[in-house]
């Protein structure tokens, strides 16, 4: 479950900067999840209430924001959402594919406090 050590980063990445700052606390946490990564949602909830027990995320608000997947085809230059990593181009039926967005995984922002 390669969740819980995704929620483990956010975790290291909250109390990095919230001691920078002299905080004590995590007010929300708001995080880009795209829906290219292999992150499954369920099991990411589920390490995340396990994960963030007795830390400066315990009492946070989080928000999730899920970036839809883009790409771009190297055969005929045809520009397009992606719903799976491993789609082919609805134009030409190419896997030659550049991702434009879809595989974020990053903390967008912090409130401490």
């Amino acid at each position: 479950m390669h969740e819980l050590s995704i929620v483990m980063g956010i975790v290291d990445i909250a109390e990095e900067h919230a001691r920078r700052e002299g905080a004590q606390s995590v007010e929300e946490i708001e995080l880009e999840i795209g829906c290219l990564t292999t992150v499954e949602m369920e099991a990411f909830e589920s390490a995340w209430k396990q994960a963030v027990k007795t830390t400066i995320l315990e009492h946070s608000v989080k928000t999730i924001h899920r970036t839809p997947g883009r790409a771009g085809c190297l055969e005929c230059a045809a520009e397009f959402p992606l719903e799976n990593l491993y789609d082919a181009c609805p134009d030409c039926q190419g896997h030659f594919l550049q991702i434009y967005q879809g595989k974020e995984l990053r903390v967008r922002s912090l409130v401490i406090h």
